[in-house]
């Protein structure tokens, strides 16, 4: 439920809101991301783990951009697009690549964040979610959830 939540606000803050995307998402977030990205990320702490705490921040936080990267954001958008009924995806690749490289400073902040104030509070587990769920509402979002302009 967690990794649906977020395209659940994000969604009618412009305007894309429908009952079936919201479904679908929260099924999409539950059988995929909720495999697909601990999995990912349980393999981050393993490789981060060895290395001094600086050093561990810096290499999960690259890594995080790394898997949230612009064909992941693509491949987001293309089961948003799907799951509103449109035919055709009309979000080209390099709005996704513009949207990812406008969101890095935001990602990065909010990763450093939740990795030096939430590691003692919140579990690996909850910090991915969050993570996650601070994608789906970056200011820089709005091309994430934008069609392309004729």
């Amino acid at each position: 439920m967690i990794y649906g939540s977020g395209d659940a606000i994000a969604a009618p803050l412009t305007g894309q809101f429908s009952v079936q995307r919201a479904l679908g998402m929260a099924l999409i977030g539950a059988l995929l991301y909720g495999l697909e990205i601990p999995h990912y990320f349980r393999w981050v702490a393993r490789v981060a783990t060895p290395h001094s705490r600086g050093r561990a921040i810096l290499i999960r936080t690259g890594l995080a951009m790394l898997y949230f990267n612009p064909l992941w954001v693509t491949r987001h958008l293309a089961r948003i697009a799907l799951l509103q009924g449109r035919d055709t995806i009309d979000l080209a690749l390099h709005l996704t690549y513009q949207s990812f490289l406008s969101a890095i400073p935001i990602t990065v902040s909010a990763n450093l964040l939740i990795q030096k104030c939430g590691a003692a509070a919140l579990p690996l587990s909850w910090q991915r979610a969050v993570f996650l769920f601070h994608g789906d509402l970056l200011p820089a979002g709005g091309a994430f959830f934008m069609p392309m302009a004729a």
